[in-house]
């Protein structure tokens, strides 16, 4: 599978994933909840952050799971329990499963629609796959910010220069239809944080989107992307928007479709 993880395989990065799985559960897991006894297949799992959620909405589902990273699986054997958790690649998957769940992966591979082609081949007559993602290009806050907005461009150039496409959400219909899915559907699920809602202030605008963003500086201060100055002024204004007088949006996709 080709595919390039501009966000690095680091503790800081783990934790940055388990606070976005946490502060999100609700907005991108409601409406998901498989049969008991059914077949679920979780493509690209990491270090189960997501996976925690699946089970606990879904208990009584078979879950596998599946992640190139030998070392990310370790890390979700340990967080979550009850799971089949396999090192693959996803395009050597094989079995047939009722459901397959896919969340944050597509963004990081150099051809998501021939990766959704294969999963389709995985699932049952009338099974589902259902797709998470986000998209860079929706992130809208206050105290405006160039420098703010250069960081985030970068951390966009990055992850195309690795094979990804962090503007991946709005692709996901054509993506979906075009791999033969049948049914689709696609939503936006919109985190909106102000000084009202301090729980997405630290949990999403900090702690998740600005954390993601500052993680990548090394790279791109080093690749030219940015001066150290510079970059240190984007990281600082996107900081500010979870001040009293902060706003930070953003929006994820959802989408689902079946097996014809």
């Amino acid at each position: 599978m080709d595919t390039g993880y501009v966000h690095g395989y680091t503790e800081p990065e783990t934790r940055r994933l388990g606070d976005q799985a946490d502060t999100l559960a609700e907005l991108l897991h409601a409406g998901t909840a498989y049969p008991a006894g059914s077949r679920v297949l979780e493509a690209g799992c990491g270090v189960g952050a997501q996976t925690a959620h699946l089970v606990t909405r879904s208990p009584g589902a078979h879950l596998t799971a599946v992640d190139v990273s030998e070392a990310s699986l370790r890390q979700a054997r340990a967080r979550v329990g009850g799971v089949d958790f396999r090192r693959a690649d996803l395009f050597d998957l094989d079995g047939e499963y009722d459901h397959v769940f896919v969340c944050f992966v597509l963004e990081h591979l150099l051809e998501p629609e021939k990766a959704l082609a294969h999963l389709k081949t995985l699932l049952r007559p009338g099974g589902t796959i259902t797709v998470v993602e986000g998209d860079h290009g929706s992130a809208f806050f206050h105290p405006r910010s160039e420098h703010a907005q250069a960081a985030i461009d970068c951390l966009v150039r990055l992850q195309a220069d690795a094979g990804g496409d962090a503007l991946i959400g709005r692709r996901l219909h054509p993506l979906l239809t075009g791999a033969g899915f049948a049914g689709v559907t696609v939503e936006p699920r919109t985190v909106y944080a102000d000084r009202s809602r301090p729980e997405l202030v630290a949990g999403f605008t900090r702690d998740t989107f600005t954390a993601m963003v500052e993680g990548v500086g090394e790279t791109a201060v080093a690749r030219g992307l940015a001066t150290a100055d510079g970059w240190a002024r984007g990281i600082a204004d996107l900081r500010r928007t979870t001040g009293p007088d902060g706003t930070f949006h953003y929006a994820f996709f959802k989408a689902t479709g079946r097996n014809p």
